[in-house]
C-alpha cells in the first residue's frame, strides 16, 4: 500500500527526508531478494509455528478465559514475541500480498483482542493470580516493552493492509498506559512505538507520554532501576555515551530520535550527537555489532571490544540500524547510511542462517566451533526481530525530499517514488557496478557514495528532459582493517573487508588449521575467488600467510614462530557456521 512506510516523517516538521513506502521497492537482486522470499515462506510460518509449539499464542487464549491453563513460558516478554512476529508478517504482506497469510494474521490478532481488558490493560502475564503485579515492578517485567512492540506490529499492520482491527487494540492500551501513567520500562522500546502510533493516528497524547517516558529516566527516586544498565542513571540529555544494555540503549536512543523528528528539542538532539559519536568510535565492534560484554548484554568500557567475547547480540544489531535510519531522516547525512549498510550485511545478517530456519543470539568475532545457530530460544527475542527486519527491507532503500530522491542501498529494483520510476541493474556486493535509469518528475537523483568507496557523500544527477542513466562503478579492492591501538584485543591483528562485507576465516576451509595459529603477513596480495557454488554464491579471498605448527609452550624465552607456509582462505562473515563446526575468527595475526 502506498502508507507502508517503516518510519513516517511526511508531516514531522525537523524531519530532512520523507520515507519511501516498503510496497514502492520491489528487489529482483541476487542476494536480498531470495532472502526476503525464504523470510516469506519459511521463516516466518516457521516462527508463527514456534510459537503456537511453546505456549505463546495460548497465553492469549488463557487471559480471554478461553482455557484455564497455567502462563507458558520462562519469560514474562513472551507477548512480545507474538507482536514482532505479527509486525514481520504485516510488512511481509506490504510487499507481498498473501491471502493465506492475510488470514493467519487475522486470526493471531483475533486471539489478542479477546484477551484485552475492559480498560484496555493488555499483558497475559499479569493475568489473573498476577493483576495485583501489575505496573510493581517496571525494572525488570518489561510490561511497557510488551506493550511498544503492540504499536509497532499494529501501526504496521494498519499500514500494510488498511486493517484497524489490530491499530484499535493497540490505542486502547496506549490510553490505559496514558490514564495509568506508570513511568518508565526498564527496557526502552515503547518511546519509539508510541511516537509512530501518534504518527499513525493524529494523537497528540501518545507523542506527550513518549516524551515522558524519556524525561523521567534519571531522576531521584530511580523509577526504573536507577543504574547505567537501564539508562536511568542520569537524565537523558545528560547521557553522552552508550551504557549499559546495548539492545535498551539503542532502543531508547531511536526513540529519542524520533521525538527530535517531531518536536526539535536541541537538548536531546545533542544528547544523540555525543551518543553516536561514544557508539562509532569507541564502543562499537568492526562487525557493526553493539554490545561487548556477555555480562548484562551491555556495552563495555571504551575500546573494550574483545572477539571471542564479543556479545554482539542481534537484536542490538537491529536496533542500531533502526537508529541509523531515524538520523539518516533527520539530517539527510550519509554516515548514517554507511552504518545502516554496514551494519545490516555483517552484524544483522550473520544471526540468520542460509536456510532461514536457524538463528544466533549472540555474534562473537571468534570462535572455538561451540557457537551454533539454534531453530529458537526461550527468550526469542532475536528471531522474530529478524523477521520483521528483513520484511520491512526495501522500506530502507530510498527516501525523498522536495522532488529529490536519495539512493540509500543498491541491489536489482524498481522503485515507484511519486511519478518517478528508478530501474537499477546490479550484481552488488560482490560487484560494484551500478546502474541506474530513472524515468518521471523527480529533480535530482542522490546515489549515495559509500565511505568505503572514497569520494564525496553523495553522486547527484539531475533528471533533464524527465529521465536520467547513470553508472557507478565502486572499487571492491579488498582492503585490511586495523583497530584503534587502544583496542587491546586486536592489537597486531588485521580484519579484512571487500565493498560493504567484512570478511573471517573459517576452520571448514583449512582442514587440520587451528585458524588462531594463523598469520596474515602485512605485504600478502589478497586475491579474489569467486565461488558461485559455496555458501549461496560468495566471492571468497585468499592469500598466503603461514601456521604454526603445535602450541609451543605456554611461555618461553623467544618469540614463537615463524610457522608453515599456508594458503588462507576467507568468507563474508555473515555466513560463517553455516558448515561444519570448526574454528573461526575475524580478526588474524598480522607480520611485517
Amino acid at each position: 500500500m502506498a502508507d507502508s512506510v517503516i518510519v513516517d516523517t511526511r508531516r514531522s516538521a525537523h524531519a530532512a527526508l520523507r520515507p519511501v513506502p516498503v510496497a514502492s521497492v520491489v528487489l529482483t537482486d541476487h542476494f536480498w531478494a531470495p532472502r526476503l522470499e525464504r523470510n516469506r515462506t519459511s521463516t516466518i510460518p516457521g516462527q508463527l509455528a514456534h510459537c503456537e509449539a511453546t505456549g505463546r499464542i495460548q497465553n492469549f487464549q488463557r487471559a480471554a478465559g478461553k482455557l484455564d491453563v497455567p502462563f507458558e513460558g520462562l519469560f514474562a516478554f513472551n507477548d512480545s514475541d507474538v507482536y514482532k512476529w505479527l509486525e514481520a508478517a504485516a510488512w511481509s504482506l506490504a510487499s507481498h500480498p498473501d491471502p493465506e497469510l492475510d488470514a493467519k494474521v487475522d486470526a493471531v490478532i483475533a486471539e489478542v483482542a479477546a484477551a484485552q481488558q475492559p480498560d484496555g490493560y493488555l499483558n497475559t502475564y499479569f493475568m489473573f493470580e498476577r493483576e495485583s503485579e501489575r505496573f510493581t515492578n517496571l525494572r525488570d517485567m518489561h510490561e511497557i516493552y510488551c506493550a511498544g512492540h503492540l504499536f509497532q506490529a499494529a501501526v504496521a499492520h494498519f499500514r500494510a493492509t488498511g486493517k484497524r482491527s489490530l491499530l484499535e487494540v493497540a490505542c486502547k492500551l496506549a490510553d490505559c498506559l496514558a490514564r495509568v501513567n506508570p513511568g518508565a520500562c526498564g527496557h526502552p522500546e515503547a518511546e519509539l512505538a508510541l511516537v509512530e502510533l501518534f504518527r499513525a493516528t493524529g494523537e497528540g497524547r501518545y507523542l506527550t507520554l513518549a516524551k515522558h517516558m524519556i524525561a523521567v529516566r534519571g531522576q531521584k527516586p530511580a523509577l526504573c532501576g536507577g543504574g547505567a544498565y537501564w539508562q536511568d542513571h542520569v537524565l537523558y540529555t545528560e547521557l553522552t555515551e552508550v551504557t549499559g544494555h546495548a539492545v535498551r540503549m539503542l532502543y531508547l536512543a531511536s526513540g529519542a530520535a524520533d521525538v527530535v523528528l517531531e518536536d526539535g528539542d536541541p537538548a536531546l538532539l545533542a544528547a544523540l550527537q555525543a551518543q553516536w559519536e561514544s557508539f562509532t568510535t569507541r564502543r562499537m565492534h568492526v562487525t557493526g555489532g553493539a554490545g561487548a560484554r556477555w555480562e548484562g548484554e551491555a556495552f563495555g568500557k571504551d575500546y573494550e571490544l574483545t572477539s571471542e567475547r564479543a556479545y554482539t547480540e542481534t537484536c542490538a544489531a537491529i536496533a542500531s540500524v533502526m537508529w541509523s535510519w531515524r538520523l539518516f531522516l533527520l539530517t539527510a547525512d550519509a554516515k548514517y547510511i554507511d552504518l545502516l549498510e554496514w551494519t545490516l550485511y555483517n552484524a544483522v545478517l550473520p544471526g540468520l542462517s542460509l536456510s532461514g530456519t536457524e538463528y544466533f543470539y549472540q555474534n562473537p568475532l571468534a570462535d572455538r566451533g561451540g557457537h551454533r545457530r539454534k531453530e529458537w530460544f526461550g527468550c526469542a527475542c532475536c528471531p522474530p526481530n529478524l523477521a520483521r527486519t528483513l520484511a520491512q527491507l526495501p522500506g530502507y532503500f530510498a527516501a525523498e525530499r522536495d522532488g529529490d530522491i536519495y539512493l540509500t542501498l543498491y541491489a536489482d529494483a524498481t522503485l515507484e517514488v511519486g511519478d518517478t520510476t528508478i530501474t537499477v541493474e546490479t550484481s552488488y556486493p560482490e560487484r560494484g557496478q551500478v546502474h541506474v535509469i530513472a524515468h518521471g518528475s523527480a529533480r535530482r537523483l542522490f546515489l549515495r557514495i559509500p565511505e568505503w568507496a572514497g569520494g564525496p557523500s553523495w553522486h547527484i544527477v539531475p533528471l533533464e528532459d524527465r529521465e536520467a542513466t547513470v553508472t557507478l562503478d565502486f572499487p571492491l579492492t579488498p582492503r585490511r582493517l586495523y583497530a584503534n591501538p587502544r583496542v587491546l584485543a586486536c592489537r597486531g591483528q588485521v580484519a579484512v573487508a571487500r565493498g560493504p562485507l567484512l570478511y573471517c576465516a573459517e576452520e571448514a576451509d583449512h582442514a587440520g588449521v587451528d585458524l588462531w595459529d594463523a598469520t596474515l603477513p602485512a605485504q600478502a596480495p589478497l586475491t579474489e575467488a569467486p565461488r558461485p557454488e559455496l555458501l549461496g554464491g560468495i566471492v571468497a579471498l585468499q592469500a598466503t600467510g603461514t601456521v604454526l605448527e603445535g602450541a609451543g609452550p605456554l611461555y618461553a624465552s623467544a618469540p614463537h614462530g615463524p610457522g608453515q607456509e599456508r594458503t588462507l582462505t576467507l568468507i563474508p562473515y555473515y555466513a560463517w557456521a553455516n558448515r561444519t563446526p570448526g574454528t573461526m575468527t575475524v580478526w588474524l595475526k598480522e607480520d611485517n
